[in-house]
């Protein structure tokens, strides 16, 4: 699934470690992707239908989306600045013992309360392209109950990062997340989630961290070191209802391509101990050994093997796409994914020789 709307958020600057540099979730990713899959042969393109608010309210507060859709106008009554970037950030000390903040007025203000940090810039057409990018996740995840066996959704912007009520890191709407619970709605059944992002998904975490009937699998950079920093450390297994349906697997810097495999059976066997038909799996491919924002030192034949264990757990597969910041590679990478979900053999005449590194 793809949608050509992602072009309309184009941001070109993020605040990074406290200082003005060129954003690295460009339209160029998507585009890297989608030429590479059409190159190959062995993938359909199709474009996705709209599914309307509902699915995204059913796991984002109304007030956040609502202040999404007019974000844009909002920020331009205040600012002429050609993108939005919070300048203060509401944190919960602010009010401690005070209660909760009230959405504010100002449209400086209004953004710090929904944006946790300087990375997400929005720009005029962020919004179209969100609500696009949820459409791609849900028509992937139609394709899977009308009985393919797997459908990737080229999701941008990604989503895994944003909670129930704020959105940050390059995500606005949590497309894994709307369409795990989709599923859930459509089904009657569990739903697990694997997100093999290099960045633990905060959001997705959050949204299901106290239900049982979604599991949430991560495999991720440890966060004493990683951002979002936060979330992501072993002990948090879930709460309530949801107690021993959250695994986190974090990993250290430099992991190759042996230990992420070790990790990622640790992940696949709890999905096997689950119930449920169907795995939606948050793609990310910023574990590539260049990625210019991660540190672990994955293979491209890695990713083809990933695709086949994956697919090895017999279930329906709604691939969805999250990180991934090495533009040169990122097509290839993703296509020996897919081609390893689909059975397709390694193929690696879409890299430089010098990058065919042995399985």
């Amino acid at each position: 699934m793809y949608s050509p709307k992602h072009l309309l958020h184009n941001p070109d600057t993020e605040i990074m470690a406290g200082t003005p540099a060129p954003i690295y979730e460009v339209p160029q990713r998507a585009e890297r992707i989608r030429q590479a899959l059409d190159r190959d042969g062995a993938f359909k393109e199709e474009d996705p239908t709209e599914h309307g608010l509902e699915p995204i309210l059913a796991v984002h507060e109304r007030a956040m989306v609502r202040y999404l859709e007019q974000a844009w106008r909002d920020w331009r009554t205040r600012s002429a600045s050609a993108q939005a970037i919070p300048d203060t950030i509401l944190h919960p000390s602010l009010r401690k013992g005070m209660g909760p903040a009230r959405e504010p007025r100002s449209p400086l203000a209004r953004l710090g309360y929904w944006c946790w940090e300087t990375m997400t810039p929005i720009v005029p057409g962020t919004y179209q392209a969100a609500r696009a990018a949820v459409d791609v996740a849900l028509t992937a995840a139609d394709l899977t109950l009308d009985g393919e066996s797997a459908a990737y959704g080229l999701c941008r912007p990604p989503g895994h990062h944003a909670p129930q009520d704020a959105f940050g890191g390059y995500c606005f709407f949590n497309n894994a997340a709307a369409a795990a619970q989709y599923l859930v709605e459509r089904t009657g059944e569990p739903v697990a989630i694997l997100d093999i992002d290099y960045h633990h998904g905060n959001g997705t975490q959050q949204i299901f961290y106290a239900r049982g009937d979604v599991l949430y699998v991560s495999l991720h950079g440890h966060p004493d070191r990683a951002y979002p920093y936060f979330t992501g450390f072993e002990d948090e297994t879930g709460a309530d209802r949801g107690e021993g349906t959250n695994l986190n697997l974090p990993l250290p810097a430099g992991c190759p391509d042996d230990t992420y495999m070790e990790a990622l059976d640790r992940g696949l066997e709890a999905i096997a101990g689950f119930r449920g038909s169907t795995v939606v799996v948050s793609l990310g491919l910023d574990t590539y050994g260049q990625d210019p924002i991660a540190d672990f030192a994955l293979t491209t034949p890695a990713y083809h093997e990933m695709g086949r264990r994956v697919a090895d757990l017999g279930r329906r597969l709604v691939i969805l796409q999250e990180g991934g910041y090495y533009v040169p590679h990122l097509g290839e990478n993703a296509r020996q994914w897919l081609r390893g979900a689909d059975e397709l053999p390694l193929d690696l005449t879409g890299l430089p020789h010098n990058d065919r590194w042995p399985a």
